[in-house]
């Protein structure tokens, strides 16, 4: 007697499927994000990600702190990498700034409400 339920099988992955095995599928790797935080009452926390990494992370934190008159810090997340959280509403001057320091514009996509 076998058991043959035990094999692992994909029932709706096709032959021949160019996809098939790609992890990678609408991946958002090449984008760098913008995003807001609700923290408590009015306070907010924007966070940015996926920053290539032929640019400094704290040179840029130290930067941002400076021009923004913000607190802010560097978060190593095992998921998303090097993540700067900076304190209050920094989306459109993170952008702005990003964009007039060599950073395509197509590259750059901002979350939020």
């Amino acid at each position: 007697m076998s058991v043959q339920n035990l094999n692992v099988h994909d029932p709706f992955a096709e032959d021949g499927d160019p996809l098939g095995d790609s992890q990678d599928v609408g991946s958002q790797a090449d984008y760098i994000h913008i995003r807001i935080q609700q923290r408590n009452g009015r306070k907010t926390l924007t966070t940015l990600q996926g920053l290539p990494k032929q640019y400094d992370a704290k040179k840029l934190l130290k930067e941002f702190k400076k021009e923004f008159a913000c607190n802010g810090t560097l978060v190593d997340d095992e998921k998303m990498g090097q993540v700067i959280q900076l304190q209050g509403d920094q989306r459109s001057k993170i952008s702005t700034f990003l964009i007039d320091n060599g950073i395509e514009k197509d590259t750059v996509k901002v979350h939020g409400f």
